[in-house]
């Protein structure tokens, strides 16, 4: 079960803010036991292909990732106008919009569509010509086989979730 998910509304602040974004998401990968199918992080918003976590569910990661983010990013906007302190209570605006879209992928050929609208996104938005030039996406994971900020298609833990043979519809459970 794979949830591509993206949220809007945040500038990443060029390439160094998606550099933390990405910093982030590999923190956060390891600590909730995900798997990074893949990803590709834009100016304001991101995707982000990824198994269940094996802690907690898809809405704990993305709420602890948005709100490191956020903080690290309100942190830095605050030591940028620690000398104007009336500039910045006028200046303190979510980072993030409140929620995020997703929903399962169920098929390979599913999971290769939105890789290749994932990869694509920044070439399509004119922002590279090509989508190996875009660094903040899992697309050279996949055409180089590079290991990238964040791990993609890598696991190195055992999972958790034990085999169990298939039953027909109307077997008991003994």
């Amino acid at each position: 079960m794979r949830h591509p998910t993206h949220s809007h509304r945040t500038r990443m602040n060029g390439a160094p803010g998606r550099d933390l974004f990405l910093n982030i998401l590999e923190e956060t990968r390891r600590k909730y036991k995900f798997a990074v199918h893949g990803y590709v992080v834009m100016p304001e918003h991101f995707h982000l292909l990824m198994t269940e976590p094996e802690i907690a569910d898809p809405s704990v990661v993305m709420k602890v990732l948005k709100e490191r983010f956020s903080r690290q990013i309100n942190r830095k906007r605050k030591q940028a106008h620690a000398g104007q302190c009336k500039l910045w209570e006028d200046f303190a605006t979510a980072v993030w919009q409140k929620r995020f879209y997703d929903f399962n992928v169920w098929s390979e050929r599913k999971r290769v569509e939105k890789l290749r609208y994932m990869h694509r996104n920044p070439v399509k938005r004119g922002l590279v010509e090509s989508p190996e030039q875009w660094m903040w996406s899992s697309f050279c994971s996949y055409f180089y086989g590079e290991k990238g900020l964040v791990r993609a298609n890598f696991q190195e833990w055992p999972s958790k979730v034990a085999h169990r043979p298939a039953q027909k519809f109307g077997d008991s459970a003994a």
